[in-house]
């Protein structure tokens, strides 16, 4: 009898730990959608996996990858997604305020701009001041795009005339075409043409205050994945942000992008060094909302700028001091009061 106690006692400690341990060592899978694929600003969640971050905070992140960021919040809205990463903030706005989407943003994926805009090699524009009475692309009527060709014309005080494109692959084609005279990108599209001195770049956009201080696009998730997976989306940002600061920090990281985007790690080590700053991915880097938001205001995007309270709805980031915030507000998130 006393036999049976005993074996009794070691099957139910076993069965204890074989229920219990599966659940220890799993890790919490999050679905990820992301645009662009094989972007510097967006590769964060693909880099910090190959890593192992993202499993050092126990998170095992499927990747699917959208053609357009404006497909990212329709991913989160409907369930298909539950972090999206690259979200236009224009298009984050729109959709929370004239359609009252269930979006929440949980952090930057990009404050400023690393675009560029560029000439042909043999152009007689040498500076910007010789883009008076010019033809400039822009891209996408409405968006950021717009307001950054009128944002540089008002830093330098030029008067160019803004030619829409569909892309940058179509301004590059009317640039080397002599039907636009000054071009627009974003990197790493057109380095290759930089490195051969087909094109030469005239003004970056990280050079503008009024582009350099606005965020442009966002992580997000939707309302009910935060309230029911705050402890998750709290470790994923924490390793995001561990993500950015090996990204910044590693030799290997140019690497690892270079063969994650098939460029060369000349051009993946050009990206990190003179068009993207730590600081314009920092994922606690919200700046300019208000600013996003009266220009899309004005363009008819949403109907107002945004109030205090929707905007401390809208955005709660995921606090780095977590510990501390938790013996303070008892809680994983704080909202935010963009400037």
């Amino acid at each position: 009898m006393r036999h049976m106690t005993i074996w009794s006692c070691v099957v139910a400690a076993a069965a204890a730990v074989l229920a219990v341990t599966p659940k220890a060592s799993a890790e919490d899978s999050l679905k990820v959608a992301i645009a662009p694929r094989g972007a510097w600003d967006t590769a964060a969640p693909e880099l910090g996996q190959g890593a192992g971050i993202f499993k050092k905070h126990g998170i095992m992140l499927d990747l699917t990858y959208a053609p357009v960021d404006d497909e990212i919040e329709q991913q989160v809205i409907s369930g298909g997604a539950e972090i999206g990463v690259g979200a236009g903030v224009l298009d984050v706005l729109r959709a929370y305020a004239t359609k009252g989407a269930p979006l929440r943003v949980i952090g930057a994926t990009m404050t400023g701009s690393a675009n560029y805009w560029y000439v042909l090699a043999a152009s007689p524009i040498k500076t910007v001041k010789d883009i008076n009475a010019r033809t400039i692309a822009y891209w996408k009527s409405g968006a950021s795009g717009q307001y950054d060709v009128f944002d540089l014309m008002d830093r330098y005080r030029v008067k160019a005339r803004p030619v829409l494109t569909s892309g940058a692959t179509a301004a590059f084609d009317q640039v080397m075409a002599g039907k636009i005279d000054v071009g627009w990108a974003s990197p790493p599209f057109g380095l290759d043409a930089i490195e051969e001195g087909r094109i030469r770049v005239v003004a970056k956009a990280s050079d503008i205050p009024k582009i350099r201080d606005k965020t442009t696009a966002a992580i997000i998730t939707n309302a009910d994945t935060l309230e029911k997976r705050k402890e998750v989306i709290g470790r994923f940002v924490q390793a995001y942000r561990e993500t950015i600061d090996w990204m910044y920090s590693d030799p290997a990281a140019p690497k690892a992008f270079a063969a994650f985007a098939g460029v060369s790690e000349g051009v993946a080590q050009r990206l990190r060094e003179e068009f993207y700053t730590k600081e314009m991915l920092s994922p606690d880097n919200i700046m300019g909302l208000s600013a996003v938001a009266k220009d899309a205001a004005k363009a008819k995007v949403i109907w107002a700028a945004l109030s205090r309270k929707q905007l401390a709805e809208l955005i709660q980031i995921p606090d780095s001091g977590r510990a501390k915030a938790n013996a303070k507000s008892g809680g994983w998130f704080r909202a935010l009061s963009p400037r």
